[in-house]
């Protein structure tokens, strides 16, 4: 399937906990997968995507979480993204996440590199990436509340902001610096 693909919208989709994402070992190794619920409750490693959208002004899209998300239910995320899925890969996962959270399709993406975060129980190899969008956005209903732009510094600087979120966009800025 390529990565414009999308499925056909009489399957259904399957239930969030069930859903099979691909595990790593500590090096970032393929090494089978597990259901979402099981990933989380065994809080093994795996792969994550990490899209920061920022507008031609410079400022960076921040997303309010549901309350109905099971992790940082109500937080705020500095990037559009999510786990990768079994067999996935991590562009078609961050162009995936992009398209169903926020809408936005058909733009490039550029790879700005990896990171790990190790911290709070979860274990994540995170790929990150940028995006430059001044359109429209049409939030995903079950998982962004609402979405608002900030310069980088604010951004940063709030409270509640989901801490590998955080670290994606303090990746960012290295990476841009080391440029």
């Amino acid at each position: 399937m390529s990565a414009h693909a999308s499925l056909p919208e009489s399957l259904p989709a399957p239930h969030v906990a069930d859903e099979q994402i691909q595990l790593v070992d500590a090096r970032n190794r393929p090494c089978g997968s597990a259901p979402r619920a099981a990933m989380r409750r065994l809080r093994f490693w795996h792969r994550a995507t990490y899209v920061v959208v920022r507008n031609g002004r410079g400022e960076l899209c921040v997303q309010r979480r549901t309350l109905t998300k099971e992790v940082f239910p109500g937080g705020l995320d500095l990037a559009a993204g999510g786990v990768v899925g079994a067999g996935e890969a991590v562009h078609v996962a961050a162009r995936r996440e992009l398209a169903e959270e926020l809408g936005i399709q058909r733009v490039p993406l550029r790879h700005l590199g990896e990171f790990v975060h190790d911290a709070g129980g979860n274990h994540i190899f995170g790929s990150l990436f940028l995006v430059e969008h001044d359109g429209p956005l049409t939030l995903q209903a079950e998982e962004v509340a609402e979405a608002f732009w900030l310069p980088v510094d604010e951004a940063l600087e709030l409270d509640g902001v989901t801490p590998d979120t955080r670290q994606a966009v303090q990746a960012m800025r290295a990476a841009e610096a080391g440029r």
